[in-house]
């Protein structure tokens, strides 16, 4: 006997339509990067301009005569501020690298991140750098570590380069000339870049005889921001290639190059700045799924980057500024 109902019931329950929720990504506000870029060109330009004056007329680089900021020096002649396109154009275009290295592999793994935003300051070099966001979730340890990797080869690339045109374009030492105010000191690879065009005959020696253009404090500049971003730890791009490399160990990593900062601070006390920022914020990194591993190409590039650590970083980037 049949009952007056089914005893299956009908393909619309089975198939019931479900809805999909579709998130547009956010609207970039390409007003903003615009401005902060136009800022930093102009910042930029003002330290850069006294730079180069003091370059011409063989005087040291930084002097307490100096304004800290010389904007007023430049509303006097404003013509002055193309002498500093030079240090600004070298600067920017290696820190614009960078952050593009990073951006372009974002869109390669469909990751969303935004346009890089310029951080203008008014100092003698007119700039804290620059950084990315990334607003979407990184689906794999490979998307991770090529997207951290990138921003720190792409930009020293660039660095070494300006650094050998900077070189070219440095002269002797004057005789009477008094030394800077500030001394900064020098990365690995300043002393390698130089003993290789010294070799070629392109410069003379040795490094501390040289009057240096301006050009080489934009690539002195870029190898810190290098050197600071590949710090093992944290949400640093060392941090995000340590997290690629070994999940687990990350949090371990970011402490432990903590530890290792801190008595850094008495040859420089940016370094005491650098450890709190990685202990506070640091320590957690955005969950990652663990498969697939990285290939072992990705593993030479991360041996790569350790290379470029070690060729970049300077205990003492400015001399004389330590906790003692």
């Amino acid at each position: 006997m049949s009952e007056p109902t089914p005893p299956l019931s009908s393909t619309y329950e089975y198939f019931r339509p479900f809805e999909v929720l579709v998130l547009p990504p956010p609207r970039r506000r390409y007003w903003l990067h615009a401005l902060l870029l136009l800022a930093t060109v102009f910042t930029t330009l003002v330290g850069g301009a006294r730079l180069q004056y003091n370059f011409d007329h063989n005087l040291p680089a930084f002097s307490a005569d100096d304004d800290f900021f010389p904007l007023p020096w430049v509303a006097e002649q404003p013509q002055r501020l193309l002498l500093g396109i030079p240090f600004s154009a070298a600067l920017l275009l290696i820190l614009l690298t960078h952050e593009m290295g990073h951006f372009l592999y974002c869109l390669r793994n469909r990751v969303y991140a935004t346009l890089p935003y310029f951080l203008p300051i008014p100092t003698p070099i007119g700039t804290l750098g620059a950084f990315i966001r990334i607003r979407s979730p990184i689906r794999t340890r490979v998307a991770l570590f090529d997207i951290g990797i990138a921003g720190p080869i792409a930009g020293f690339v660039v660095a070494v380069g300006a650094l050998v045109v900077a070189f070219l374009l440095s002269q002797p030492m004057p005789p009477a000339m008094t030394p800077s105010e500030i001394q900064f000191g020098h990365p690995l690879i300043f002393h390698l870049v130089h003993r290789a065009m010294v070799s070629l005959g392109m410069v003379p020696a040795p490094l501390d005889a040289l009057h240096l253009h301006p050009v080489v404090m934009a690539a002195w500049v870029g190898m810190l921001a290098t050197a600071l971003n590949l710090l093992p730890g944290g949400q640093l791009d060392g941090g995000h290639i340590v997290y690629a490399l070994w999940p687990r160990a990350h949090r371990w990593w970011t402490r432990g190059t903590a530890l290792v900062l801190l008595p850094l601070g008495f040859l420089w006390q940016g370094w005491v700045l650098w450890a709190l920022i990685l202990l506070v914020t640091g320590v957690r990194h955005p969950p990652v799924p663990p498969f697939p591993g990285l290939s072992r190409g990705r593993l030479v590039l991360a041996v790569l980057g350790l290379l470029i650590l070690i060729l970049t970083f300077m205990p003492a980037p400015v001399v004389g500024h330590g906790l003692r």
